[in-house]
């Protein structure tokens, strides 16, 4: 799989550690022992990888399991999400989270359908004019997808670089990880490489306390019980299962969810404030006194 590229970065390699040819000998070699065999892996579809990359975003491999496939059944291509309707697309995307995701997913392949023939780019600049696709979602496909080297930073990633190169430090950047990341990523076979670290950091998760949280970038997720963004998700919820339900109704149901989970009742100001943003964002829209997908 090697010929590691070798670059002006090589002197910032960290020093009293593995070197860099240890490292990537480590790193190949847990990664075939721990290798993952997952449905998206392996497969040249752009539009495929996207999808997974963007339903892995802050979930569990589990869940994204559960609803890859399915997806993939329902809306096979690109064209296929931009003509589908956007209450279709938030109903299958229910038990995932952020749904701002799948907004984002549809309009990008929106704009794919309307200005590249069903095409996605295939550099990661291309990519990141795209809704939705910051750096790491546009490095994992150009990976995944085109096999071709790219600095594809995320959490597994962090955490063997953070684990085996920075042991005793914290509040390490990005900016220190990418040229250390860029400089082990193979001219050959960038997917197997990037394959081995995800596997690999996925395992010392579950061996060490996460060592992602020594990266600058780390930030503890907000409880979701009783926060703003279960509001906003069981509002989308219930407009989804009811269309034509009435503002009054639907304010009588968030409060009473709300109560039901043992907090004080969802106010006013509160509900008017998430439902006007819901709306901005094109979750559902409102005619007369009722809210519609």
């Amino acid at each position: 799989m090697r010929a590691v590229r070798v670059g002006s970065n090589s002197d910032l390699w960290p020093c009293g550690g593995l070197s860099r040819d240890a490292f990537v000998e480590l790193v190949v070699s847990e990664g075939a022992r721990l290798y993952r065999e997952l449905p998206w892996r392996n497969v040249d579809d752009p539009y495929a990888v996207l999808v997974s990359e963007v339903m892995l975003q802050q979930t569990q491999v589990k869940r994204v399991l559960k609803h890859w496939e399915r997806w993939m059944a329902l809306f096979p291509t690109i064209d296929a999400l931009a003509a589908a309707d956007t209450a279709e697309v938030l109903t299958q995307w229910q038990g995932l989270g952020y749904n701002r995701r799948a907004l984002a997913l549809k309009r990008a392949c929106e704009a794919c359908s309307a200005c590249s023939g069903g095409a996605l780019p295939k550099t990661a600049e291309e990519l990141e004019g795209l809704p939705g696709i910051g750096p790491a979602t546009a490095a994992g496909i150009v990976a995944f997808a085109y096999n071709r080297p790219s600095v594809y930073i995320e959490t597994n990633v962090r955490t063997v670089f953070l684990h085996e190169l920075f042991p005793e430090r914290d509040k390490v950047s990005d900016r220190e990880l990418a040229p250390l990341v860029e400089l082990t990523c193979p001219d050959v076979d960038a997917r197997g490489w990037y394959y081995a670290l995800l596997d690999y950091g996925a395992h010392l998760k579950t061996l060490v306390a996460n060592p992602s949280r020594r990266s600058a970038h780390y930030a503890r997720q907000s409880a979701f019980e009783g926060s703003r963004r279960q509001k906003r998700a069981e509002l989308v919820r219930i407009v989804l299962a009811e269309p034509g339900i009435t503002a009054d109704e639907l304010a009588r149901r968030l409060d009473a969810f709300e109560r039901a989970g043992g907090r004080a009742g969802a106010t006013v100001q509160e509900f008017e404030s998430i439902v006007a943003d819901l709306m901005s964002e094109g979750f559902f829209r409102r005619e007369g006194d009722v809210f519609l997908p």
